[in-house]
Protein backbone atom coordinates (compact mmCIF):
# COMPACT_ATOMS: atom_id res chain seq x y z
CA UNK A 1 0.00 0.00 0.00
CA UNK A 2 1.17 3.41 -0.50
CA UNK A 3 1.66 6.38 1.65
CA UNK A 4 -0.34 8.50 0.11
CA UNK A 5 -4.63 8.07 -0.31
CA UNK A 6 -4.65 9.85 -3.43
CA UNK A 7 -7.12 8.17 -6.48
CA UNK A 8 -6.65 7.06 -10.07
CA UNK A 9 -8.06 10.07 -10.98
CA UNK A 10 -6.29 12.41 -8.63
CA UNK A 11 -3.07 10.85 -10.11
CA UNK A 12 -4.54 11.07 -13.72
CA UNK A 13 -5.30 14.20 -13.15
CA UNK A 14 -1.87 15.42 -11.88
CA UNK A 15 0.47 13.57 -14.60
CA UNK A 16 -1.99 15.40 -17.38
CA UNK A 17 -1.54 18.66 -15.80
CA UNK A 18 2.35 18.72 -15.01
CA UNK A 19 4.27 19.21 -18.10
CA UNK A 20 7.70 20.68 -16.51
CA UNK A 21 8.85 18.21 -13.59
CA UNK A 22 12.39 18.76 -12.03
CA UNK A 23 13.45 15.25 -11.20
CA UNK A 24 16.48 15.64 -7.95
CA UNK A 25 18.84 13.12 -7.75
CA UNK A 26 19.10 12.49 -11.67
CA UNK A 27 21.81 10.37 -12.45
CA UNK A 28 23.26 10.04 -15.67
CA UNK A 29 23.99 6.49 -15.77
CA UNK A 30 21.16 4.40 -18.01
CA UNK A 31 20.80 1.78 -15.61
CA UNK A 32 19.61 4.10 -12.54
CA UNK A 33 15.86 3.98 -11.96
CA UNK A 34 16.13 7.45 -12.33
CA UNK A 35 17.44 7.51 -15.75
CA UNK A 36 14.78 5.27 -16.93
CA UNK A 37 12.02 7.13 -15.27
CA UNK A 38 13.32 10.52 -16.67
CA UNK A 39 14.01 8.93 -20.46
CA UNK A 40 10.30 7.81 -20.20
CA UNK A 41 9.29 11.08 -19.04
CA UNK A 42 11.16 13.12 -22.13
CA UNK A 43 9.89 10.53 -24.60
CA UNK A 44 5.88 10.83 -23.58
CA UNK A 45 6.34 14.75 -24.17
CA UNK A 46 7.43 16.07 -20.69
CA UNK A 47 9.90 18.92 -19.99
CA UNK A 48 12.70 17.30 -17.65
CA UNK A 49 14.81 19.16 -15.65
CA UNK A 50 17.88 17.12 -14.13
CA UNK A 51 18.77 18.27 -10.28
CA UNK A 52 22.01 16.98 -9.71
CA UNK A 53 25.39 18.39 -8.59
CA UNK A 54 27.63 15.92 -10.06
CA UNK A 55 26.36 16.47 -13.60
CA UNK A 56 26.21 19.08 -15.70
CA UNK A 57 23.90 17.91 -18.02
CA UNK A 58 21.88 14.52 -18.38
CA UNK A 59 19.80 13.42 -21.14
CA UNK A 60 20.95 16.80 -23.03
CA UNK A 61 19.43 18.44 -20.29
CA UNK A 62 21.20 21.56 -18.79
CA UNK A 63 21.53 19.83 -15.21
CA UNK A 64 21.15 22.09 -12.09
CA UNK A 65 23.10 22.08 -8.36
CA UNK A 66 19.34 22.47 -6.12
CA UNK A 67 16.09 23.02 -7.24
CA UNK A 68 16.71 27.28 -6.57
CA UNK A 69 19.35 27.36 -9.26
CA UNK A 70 16.87 26.05 -12.08
CA UNK A 71 15.35 29.79 -13.38
CA UNK A 72 12.18 30.63 -12.67
CA UNK A 73 11.18 31.04 -16.43
CA UNK A 74 11.03 27.32 -16.79
CA UNK A 75 8.14 27.36 -14.93
CA UNK A 76 9.05 23.83 -12.39
CA UNK A 77 5.27 22.74 -12.07
CA UNK A 78 6.59 19.26 -10.02
CA UNK A 79 9.40 18.15 -7.87
CA UNK A 80 10.15 14.49 -8.42
CA UNK A 81 12.78 13.23 -5.40
CA UNK A 82 15.05 10.24 -6.18
CA UNK A 83 17.01 11.28 -3.20
CA UNK A 84 17.18 9.32 0.33
CA UNK A 85 14.50 9.79 2.82
CA UNK A 86 16.56 12.17 5.55
CA UNK A 87 17.10 14.67 2.46
CA UNK A 88 12.90 14.79 1.69
CA UNK A 89 12.32 17.46 4.51
CA UNK A 90 14.82 20.55 2.91
CA UNK A 91 13.86 19.34 -0.78
CA UNK A 92 10.64 20.08 0.20
CA UNK A 93 11.25 23.31 1.50
CA UNK A 94 12.53 24.06 -1.67
CA UNK A 95 9.78 23.32 -3.59
CA UNK A 96 7.94 25.16 -1.96
CA UNK A 97 10.05 28.37 -2.54
CA UNK A 98 10.15 27.81 -5.98
CA UNK A 99 6.25 27.43 -6.58
CA UNK A 100 6.06 24.03 -7.42
CA UNK A 101 2.74 22.78 -7.36
CA UNK A 102 3.51 18.58 -6.96
CA UNK A 103 5.98 17.19 -4.40
CA UNK A 104 6.41 13.82 -5.57
CA UNK A 105 8.59 10.77 -3.54
CA UNK A 106 9.49 8.06 -5.31
CA UNK A 107 8.95 4.35 -4.08
CA UNK A 108 10.49 3.68 -1.30
CA UNK A 109 11.07 7.87 -0.18
CA UNK A 110 8.96 8.22 3.16
CA UNK A 111 8.88 11.12 5.23
CA UNK A 112 6.14 12.09 7.12
CA UNK A 113 7.93 15.57 7.80
CA UNK A 114 8.83 16.58 3.80
CA UNK A 115 5.12 15.45 3.51
CA UNK A 116 3.97 17.84 6.33
CA UNK A 117 6.39 20.83 4.64
CA UNK A 118 4.78 20.45 1.45
CA UNK A 119 1.18 20.16 1.92
CA UNK A 120 1.67 23.16 4.75
CA UNK A 121 3.26 24.68 1.85
CA UNK A 122 -0.02 24.23 -0.47
CA UNK A 123 1.39 21.71 -3.01
CA UNK A 124 -0.10 18.53 -3.97
CA UNK A 125 2.08 14.95 -2.19
CA UNK A 126 2.28 11.70 -4.07
CA UNK A 127 4.49 9.29 -1.78
CA UNK A 128 5.94 6.08 -2.39
CA UNK A 129 5.21 5.86 -6.12
CA UNK A 130 6.96 6.20 -9.03
CA UNK A 131 6.14 8.37 -11.88
CA UNK A 132 7.01 6.39 -14.66
CA UNK A 133 4.83 3.37 -13.31
CA UNK A 134 2.05 5.75 -12.18
CA UNK A 135 2.13 7.28 -16.02
CA UNK A 136 2.15 3.95 -17.47
CA UNK A 137 -0.48 2.14 -15.83
CA UNK A 138 -3.01 5.34 -16.23
CA UNK A 139 -2.51 7.43 -19.42
CA UNK A 140 -1.07 3.99 -21.04
CA UNK A 141 2.50 2.53 -22.32
CA UNK A 142 2.52 -0.39 -20.11
CA UNK A 143 2.67 -3.56 -22.18
CA UNK A 144 3.90 -7.32 -20.36
CA UNK A 145 7.40 -6.29 -19.26
CA UNK A 146 6.33 -2.88 -18.64
CA UNK A 147 8.16 -0.93 -21.72
CA UNK A 148 6.21 0.04 -25.12
CA UNK A 149 7.52 -1.51 -27.78
CA UNK A 150 5.55 0.76 -31.14
CA UNK A 151 5.78 -2.76 -32.45
CA UNK A 152 1.97 -3.96 -33.66
CA UNK A 153 2.44 -8.09 -34.27
CA UNK A 154 1.06 -11.32 -33.29
CA UNK A 155 4.03 -12.55 -33.94
CA UNK A 156 6.02 -13.56 -30.65
CA UNK A 157 9.24 -12.60 -30.31
CA UNK A 158 12.35 -15.24 -29.98
CA UNK A 159 13.04 -14.00 -26.84
CA UNK A 160 9.80 -14.84 -25.72
CA UNK A 161 9.25 -18.09 -26.85
CA UNK A 162 8.69 -20.69 -23.58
Amino acid sequence: MTADKLSNNQLRTILEEASTIAIVGLSGNWFRPSYFAAKYLLDHGYNVIPVNPNYEEVLGEVCYPSLEAIPSDLGVEMVDVFQRPEAAPKLAESAVKIGAKVFWLQLGVLSDSAVDIAEQGGLEVVSDRCVKIEHARLLGGLNLLGITTNVISAKRPKWLVY
